[in-house]
């Protein structure tokens, strides 16, 4: 695995083309997309490491993130063309209070229409831009935190106040921070979109072990892409289960093995020597391999 600090103005498969001739193969793939204006923690996968995307994409996200008060956008967020502009200066700290309670915990949230949610086969975003009206269907997700840390006013050029709302958000996978800044805007009755956006954590990868690009850049061609092991990885993503080293044996032919006690839970099953074997789930009295790491 290879845990990345996107810059801004960078896609994701940006990124990964990058890792790609860094890496020198083309088995490279990430876990959760950022938009262009988004920064921080893009978790990419290497050759064996890209059959554990499928579970780091279903981890929960932690974001920092500002939203502006007052102006809302065909994006939700500042790359979109304005579509109202509202005095804010009338949103007092109880009702953005109220308006941030009442979107956290589990809701109902309506995608951005410029998102890569597939319609009828076709991404949302490639729909609008060939200048179709988009209608998504809302979907649960779950807001763990919403907190408020700073309220900045502002003035626009023809004297519209505004709030920039600088917050951190803790949300389920799938959630749409744009998404959060146009609800809370429009709760309030003044319109609202996202200026900034950073992705400090993707389940157990954080930003402080993220690498910078322009330092993955410098490396040297004859030096091997210094990458999280496959081990190390599955212990930022999952329960640990030791094995001994007749239970890696039979993991590694693809036999079960006696159920661990953890339940209906994808648990990393590691061996004497520290290298992950498989990934395992318990089925009754077995523990049966989900993925299989290491070779007979």
């Amino acid at each position: 695995m290879l845990v990345v600090d996107k810059p801004q103005g960078w896609t994701s498969h940006d990124v990964v083309a990058k890792a790609r001739g860094l890496a020198g193969t083309r088995k490279v793939g990430h876990a959760g997309t950022l938009d262009p204006m988004a920064t921080g923690v893009l978790v990419l996968g290497v050759g064996r490491a890209t059959r554990l995307l499928t579970y780091v994409v279903g981890a929960d996200k932690e974001y920092t993130a500002t939203i502006r008060l007052g102006v809302a956008t065909t994006t939700d967020d500042a790359e979109g063309e304005e579509t109202t502009r509202a005095d804010a200066s009338g949103v007092t700290a109880a009702a953005l209070a109220t308006g941030v309670a009442a979107l956290t915990g589990p809701i109902n949230q309506v995608p951005s229409a410029v998102s890569a949610i597939k319609v009828d086969g076709q991404r949302a975003y490639a729909r609008v831009r060939a200048g179709e009206d988009v209608e998504l269907a809302a979907r649960p997700v779950t807001i763990g935190r919403f907190e408020v840390h700073e309220v900045r006013p502002g003035t626009l050029e023809d004297g519209t106040v505004v709030q920039d709302v600088d917050v951190t958000v803790v949300c389920s996978s799938g959630t749409y921070i744009r998404a959060l800044a146009r609800d809370l805007g429009r709760d309030l009755g003044v319109g609202g979109h996202l200026t900034a956006l950073r992705r400090t954590r993707v389940g157990g990868y954080g930003i402080d072990g993220a690498r910078d690009l322009d330092a993955l850049d410098a490396w040297p061609a004859d030096v091997p892409l210094d990458t999280l092991p496959l081990a190390d990885a599955a212990r930022a993503t999952f329960p640990v289960r030791e094995l001994t080293a007749d239970e890696a044996r039979a993991l590694s032919f693809g036999q079960r093995i006696p159920a661990g006690g953890t339940g209906p839970v994808v648990v990393a099953a590691l061996s004497p020597a520290g290298e992950l074997v498989a990934l395992l789930e318990d089925r009754g009295p077995h523990a049966r391999p989900v993925l299989v790491f290491a070779a007979a």
